[in-house]
């Protein structure tokens, strides 16, 4: 008779994904790399700003499903490839760059605008749907080039823990979950303070700042 092995069926199931351990320090690799402030966070400000707490958290979600596409296409070698190959690498460095520059000069326009408009006309420019913030976020983050470098580094520190498509599975849903919930966290902190944000001045000058920023992160993506 086959002896059964110890911990029983549950058990052996679960060590098909990866441990608990393994998924909490990607977790906290995932919140790290969030914290440190760049294109995302810059992306979550202005449409929180321009647009209310709702665009701001849109754009989290965005972003979040932009991480989880970094974990797949790490782990089936497609991020190698980009962060391999030259031209690939350029395409993709160019093309958030311009994007970058692009709505940072969006920004700064609104901003001049807005300095000299009544708070009630400002309000009905402030629309921005659902699918153009989600958008936004996303292709802020699909167009990082030096997500590429970070996810072909960190992802072979957590494959090979067990099967490897459901610790995939596992790894993109926490990473998506933890970038997220931080930008969503950041986004509704920005909404606590629309009573000031409303302020025509207030709005221009964040708006100014925003936009400078996303200009300098997209001159600063194109030159490294």
């Amino acid at each position: 008779m086959r002896k059964r092995p110890a911990g029983g069926t549950i058990e052996r199931i679960h060590r098909k994904g990866a441990p608990m351990t393994v998924l909490l320090i990607f977790g906290l690799a995932i919140l790290l790399a969030a914290i440190v402030p760049g294109p995302d966070f810059a992306m979550v400000v202005r449409n929180t700003v321009m647009s209310g707490r709702g665009s701001g958290m849109w754009t989290a979600v965005g972003i979040g499903l932009g991480i989880a596409v970094w974990v797949v296409a790490t782990s089936i070698g497609l991020a190698a490839l980009l962060a391999a190959s030259a031209l690939a690498f350029t395409v993709v460095k160019l093309a958030g760059a311009v994007y970058l520059v692009y709505l940072g000069v969006r920004s700064i326009i609104t901003a001049v605008k807005e300095r000299r408009r009544p708070a009630a006309e400002i309000e009905l420019d402030r629309e921005m749907s659902r699918w153009a913030a989600f958008r936004s976020g996303l292709l802020c983050n699909l167009l990082n080039p030096k997500a590429a470098v970070l996810f072909t580094a960190l992802m072979p520190q957590f494959l090979g823990t067990g099967e490897d498509g459901l610790v995939i599975a596992e790894l993109a849903a926490v990473g998506m979950a933890v970038c997220a919930g931080f930008y969503l966290a950041l986004a509704n902190l920005i909404g606590l303070m629309r009573t000031i944000l409303e302020r025509p001045k207030v709005r221009a000058w964040l708006n100014g700042a925003t936009g400078a920023v996303m200009v300098a992160l997209g001159f600063r993506v194109a030159a490294n």
